[in-house]
C-alpha cells in the first residue's frame, strides 16, 4: 500500500502529513509506504512546520521539498491532496483512491511569529487527526 500527500509547494501541509503518516503507520503496525510531493515544489521545508512537528515528537527537519516526478506517482493507492486556496492547483492522479483535504496554507499566515505558529499548530492538529484516521482504516 502506498499513500501520497500532494500539495503545491510541498513545504508545510504535505510535509506534516508525510511525517504523521510515517509515524502512524509504524505505531499502528501498518505496511504502508508514505510519500509527499508538490506540483510546484518550494525547494524547502518551512521552518515553522519543522518546529510544530517537533512539538509532537516528529522530526521532519531532514525532509526536503520534492516534485511529483520524485515519487512513485503511478503506483500510489491513495492520493491525498491538501491544497486549500482557490488560487492553488492540486494535481489529479488517475487510478488512485483520491481524497481532497482542503486546508488553508499556514505559510500564508500573517502576524507575529506566535500568531503564525498558532495557525501552523491548528493546521498540524487537523492533519494529524485526518492522517491517523486514514491509516487506522487502511
Amino acid at each position: 500500500m502506498k499513500i501520497g500527500f500532494i500539495c503545491t509547494g510541498n513545504s508545510a501541509r504535505s510535509q506534516m502529513a508525510e511525517g504523521f503518516g510515517k509515524y502512524y503507520t509504524q505505531k499502528l503496525g501498518k505496511d504502508v509506504e508514505v510519500y509527499s510531493a508538490g506540483s510546484n515544489p518550494s525547494g524547502y521545508v518551512h521552518p515553522f512546520a519543522i518546529k510544530v512537528m517537533a512539538e509532537k515528537g516528529i522530526d521532519i527537519s531532514k525532509n526536503r521539498s520534492k516534485s511529483l516526478e520524485e515519487i512513485p506517482l503511478s503506483q500510489l493507492d491513495y492520493v491525498i491532496t491538501l491544497c486549500g486556496d482557490a488560487a492553488e492547483t492540486c494535481p489529479v492522479v488517475p487510478n488512485a483512491n483520491t481524497q481532497h483535504w482542503g486546508l488553508p496554507d499556514p505559510a500564508r499566515a500573517q502576524g507575529t511569529e506566535e500568531e503564525k505558529l498558532k495557525v501552523f499548530r491548528e493546521i498540524r492538529d487537523e492533519i494529524e487527526k485526518r492522517v491517523k484516521e486514514l491509516i487506522a482504516n487502511i
